[in-house]
């Protein structure tokens, strides 16, 4: 049981400004800003929406199938999802142009001045639900626009169920689309944020958009998350982070412990807790595919943090 999980590939860069931006930034001179950063430290993450969910869905002892557009620049992720197991049998290299990539640069503060180039990604539509075999589930994550909009339709025609995640692409699509997108999906999760934009831009309630697909999943970050489903809601407690290190890529470990609770036919309360669980082993971490617990781990953690067992 393969699942698909369309969305992107990236790099990110990510440098450490060992200073406050508000020392250098005068607001006077916004106008004509022009600012330079010494930033000593700086490291290279893998990461991306796909890249991250298909990392996390592993550790859980999912099957995960990568479909993603990447550039000329790609070979070490390439590589190191030959050595993670991961098939690319589903990345297309597009000639001429690089993979996504985002430049972040932090502050002494957290704040974070981010630069982002979609590159490849905004290839994502050459690539096709109907080519793959032996899916069983798929996730629509951030990706180019024409892909994510093709995908949600592709995997409705082959009668695949899958999770509509938006997340930073939602501001790509209307109101109109938005709800395209949802009837054709099966699932849908967002965060906080995400939802307020979605019940804006269609112009409905969440519960009534709830009523568009079988459970729409709200993250609420410490707070925890809610599963809108059947006309109820199911409150999910956050699980406790060992530290709070980076939420760089949080959401994703989320999204791959639903996708695997969805897979396995766990129930909404064990599904929203697994996710939620691996949105705080991942939070302890630098980067986003930096976490390396076994699955028996998980599941011991599952025990401590939430009084029973899954596996």
């Amino acid at each position: 049981m393969s699942t698909l999980i369309c969305g992107s590939i990236a790099f990110d860069s990510i440098m450490v400004f060992h200073d406050r931006f508000k020392n250098h930034i005068l607001p006077e001179q916004i106008h004509i800003l022009n600012v330079s950063f010494l930033v000593p430290e700086m490291r290279r993450e893998f990461g991306g929406c796909a890249g991250n969910i298909a990392y996390n869905l592993q550790l859980l002892g999912g099957e995960a199938l990568i479909m993603a557009t990447v550039g000329d620049d790609a070979a070490p992720y390439l590589e190191r999802l030959d050595r993670l197991g991961l098939s690319r049998t589903h990345v297309t290299q597009v000639p001429g142009s690089f993979t996504a990539q985002a430049f972040i640069t932090t502050d002494l503060d957290d704040n974070q001045i981010t630069a982002f180039h979609p590159g490849a990604m905004v290839h994502s539509h050459l690539n096709k639900v109907e080519h793959t075999q032996g899916v069983t589930l798929g996730i629509v994550s951030p990706d180019g626009r024409d892909g994510m909009l093709e995908h949600a339709r592709q995997f409705a025609e082959a009668g695949i169920p899958f999770v509509f995640d938006p997340g930073q692409g939602l501001p790509m699509f209307n109101g109109e689309e938005l709800l395209a997108c949802l009837q054709l999906a099966d699932y849908c999760t967002v965060n906080d944020y995400e939802a307020r934009l979605l019940c804006e831009r269609t112009g409905r309630t969440i519960e009534s958009l709830a009523d568009e697909v079988k459970a729409l999943i709200v993250t609420r970050g410490g707070e925890g998350s809610e599963i809108h489903t059947d006309g109820r809601k199911i409150d999910i407690p956050c699980a406790a982070a060992g530290r709070l290190e980076d939420p760089t890529g949080c959401g994703d470990a989320y999204r791959a412990g639903l996708l695997y609770g969805i897979e396995q036919g766990l129930d909404w309360e064990q599904t929203g807790r697994l996710a939620s669980l691996m949105g705080a082993i991942k939070i302890a971490h630098r980067g986003g595919q930096n976490h390396a617990p076994s699955r028996d781990e998980i599941g011991d953690a599952y025990r401590t943090a939430f009084g029973s067992t899954l596996w």
